[in-house]
């Protein structure tokens, strides 16, 4: 799998302890939608970040010899526009580790644009989606599935399957 980024713990993006995976690409959509520079998007320095070569193999050994972490998180830039590799590294964790712990992807697409997605994954157990784009000056609220707060009033979390 390509990453820019793997954090063994976090802790500020889901309830639980988790794994997070940095994603390697992202269009900029909230970005153009709003009519802002690129330049503002809060992960527009991961950009310039190395795109990384990693075994899906090597992660989940790695995520499953942490006794603290309870998770799996695809976020950073956007997961989607990297589907197939997130797919089979999924179906990987379920099938052939027989890992059922929850993997949370953070998408700036909205749940209609998610759908072919989204109805792919919901087969595997356990797998959370965050939705909506980031649009400024928005009030930041408390999100129940993620258990954090999320900094756009449009988004959202949603427990697939």
């Amino acid at each position: 799998m390509r990453v820019i980024k793997i954090e063994t713990e976090r802790f500020q993006d889901y309830k639980a302890p988790s794994m997070y995976i940095g994603c390697i690409q992202c269009s900029g959509k909230c970005c153009i939608e709003a009519g802002l520079p690129i330049e503002v998007c809060i992960n527009n320095d991961w950009r310039k970040s190395k795109i990384v070569e990693v075994s899906d193999d090597d992660i989940i050994k790695k995520y499953l010899s942490n006794p603290i972490t309870e998770a799996i998180i695809f976020a950073g830039l956007e997961p989607f526009e990297q589907f197939d590799e997130i797919y089979y590294f999924i179906k990987k964790l379920r099938k052939e580790y027989n890992c059922l712990d929850d993997v949370v992807i953070y998408t700036g697409y909205t749940e209609e644009e998610s759908i072919e997605y989204t109805n792919k994954l919901k087969q595997f157990e356990n797998i959370i989606v965050k939705f909506g784009r980031y649009i400024p000056n928005q009030e930041k609220h408390y999100d129940e599935v993620l258990g954090v707060y999320l900094i756009s009033n449009n988004q959202y979390a949603k427990r697939i399957s």
